[in-house]
This record gives structure tokens, sequence and C-alpha cells, in this order.
């Protein structure tokens, strides 16, 4: 099952939802309303939609009178809340969207909570989206890559902790078990030249793919 998680972040940062054809969605906050927009209703509906108004929280209701509004205090953000009702579907792959433009903190919010569902679920594959790059963490291990079109440029940044033993194969500039240290620009801005291969020795690795346009 691959689920998608649409926060309320500006429409024109969002993906091309056709990709995702057999998609089933959440709707965190606002992002509910983006969803009924497209005429798409929403497994489930999420957060305390404080960015909503009063006119357009009675039109999600009107859709989904089941839902449960959270309160506006609380510990977890709405993402967080979204990717804990994302898990009891068992899903193959989370992908979050919706939730890099506008405010940077909760940008890094999302980008952190994501960090901490792919440690606790490792065989669940997490992607934040949008309509221009592609993230995912990778953990110790191989993994294979394929050249995307849509995602010119391939970089990788040590999380959380530094990166040890960094084999890139079947890129433009391959390396060889090489650390990745904090603060360094060396691994910006590849190229995947088709079938590739990604080695961690150890470490978590945010790898972002992206395009110019």
């Amino acid at each position: 099952m691959k689920l998608i998680l649409i926060a309320g972040g500006p429409a024109g940062e969002l993906p091309d939802f056709s990709f995702f054809p057999e998609a089933s969605y959440i709707g965190v906050d606002s992002g509910t309303l983006t969803l009924l927009e497209k005429g798409i209703r929403p497994l489930a509906a999420i957060g305390d939609f404080d960015s909503v108004t009063a006119e357009e929280y009675e039109k999600i209701l009107a859709v989904m009178p089941e839902l449960t509004r959270a309160p506006s205090e609380k510990e977890q953000s709405d993402t967080e809340l979204g990717l804990e009702k994302a898990m009891t579907y068992h899903p193959d792959q989370v992908i979050l969207t919706g939730v890099t433009g506008g405010r940077l903190d909760h940008y890094m919010s999302a980008l952190h909570i994501m960090f901490s569902y792919q440690q606790k679920f490792p065989e669940t594959h997490f992607l934040l989206l949008n309509n221009q790059n592609r993230i995912r963490f990778l953990s110790p291990g191989t993994h294979a890559v394929e050249k995307d079109e849509r995602y010119r440029y391939v970089s990788f940044y040590p999380f959380a902790e530094e990166v040890e033993g960094l084999t890139l194969s079947g890129f433009k500039y391959p390396v060889t078990d090489e650390a990745v240290p904090y603060g360094t620009t060396r691994f910006v801005s590849n190229e995947l030249l088709g079938h590739g291969s990604v080695i961690i020795q150890s470490g978590s690795c945010l790898m972002v793919e992206s395009s110019d346009a």
C-alpha cells in the first residue's frame, strides 16, 4: 500500500499526483481541503485545523463527519499525528508532501519526524516529495538506484551522525569508501548515468534528488 500525506504547504509545491494512480491519501490540516478540491476523499484527516477558516472546516466535516479535531496545544505536530495514523494502515511506502514551502521550521520538523519514523519502521519506505525534489534516508547497506529524468541531480548529506564508507557506483562522479563529514559540499550535485548503487558502511545518509525546473 502506498500512502501520501498532504500537509498545508503552497499548492505550487505539490508534485503531480498522476504519477501515483494507485495511492491512498491522508489529509494533514489544510492539506485535507487541497485533496477535496481535487476530488480526492482521503482515508483520514488529521490535525487541529487552525489554518482553515470556519467555513472551510465545515466543508471538510460535510465530507468527513467522522473527523476528530486535535487540540491546538499539543506535543506532536500535525505531520507527526498524520504519520502516526498512516502507520495503522501498515503501508509499504509513505510519501510526505506539502511540507517544504512556507515556514522552514515546519519543513525541518517534517524532515526530523520522517527520519524518526524511518528508523522505527525500516521495512517502510519514506519519501519527502515536492514538485522539484525527492528526499529519502539511506541506512547502512547497499541500495540499488535508477536514473530518473525528473531528478537529474543527486546529493548526499550526513544526518544525525556522520556517514562512513560511502561508495557510489554508476554515477558521473564515482566514490569509493569515503567519509561524509558534517559541513562538506563535496557530495552535492552528482548525476546517475543509469543503473547505480549506493553503499554505506555506517551512519544515516540523506539522499536528495533534484531538478532545476
